[in-house]
């Protein structure tokens, strides 16, 4: 039996579902890296003026999210990736990328930049096929072994953020 096909639309974080979901990410990501090494938006961060957070449905049930969160000086950032676990390998998170890549071209940003662990191999096969690649400390993250880094340009078609 075939799952329905996903939809993906922007979402408040603030429901039960979304909470749920960004629970899962923390717990799962506090596996893989220490505490210091994580740096976790909480639903409430995510609900700010500053982000835009888009959720993948299947059937209704919240799937899949990741967010756009912008700063200052042209640059975008992505967050909050996250496919769960009966999801994953159905290209979703790649069409969660593709809307928050084009929502920061759409506003103009120049470049689009995120952290990821260093026990992601797929994370980094989606942010590789996007056109992203590996940089040095991004933003204001500091540089740590449990950290890998990523930068693409954009092509803005919009007003351009100072």
């Amino acid at each position: 039996m075939t799952q329905p096909a996903p939809t993906i639309t922007v979402e408040t974080p603030l429901s039960d579902d979304m909470g749920a979901m960004i629970g899962e990410l923390n717990t799962l990501l506090l596996t893989l890296s220490p505490p210091e090494a994580c740096y976790h938006m909480t639903p409430e961060d995510m609900a700010g003026d500053a982000t835009t957070v888009f959720v993948a449905r299947v059937g209704g049930k919240a799937a899949a999210c990741g967010a756009l969160h912008r700063h200052d000086g042209g640059v975008a950032e992505v967050k909050r990736m996250y496919t769960r676990p009966a999801y994953q390998g159905h290209g979703i998170g790649s069409r969660i990328l593709d809307e928050i890549v084009r929502l920061a071209e759409c506003e103009g940003y120049s470049s689009i930049v995120l952290e990821t662990g260093d026990q992601h191999p797929a994370a980094w096969r989606i942010y590789e096929r996007a056109g992203f690649t590996r940089c040095g400390p991004v933003l204001d993250y500091p540089d740590s072994p449990y950290s890998v880094f990523y930068s693409r340009p954009l092509a803005a078609s919009q007003e351009t953020h100072q």
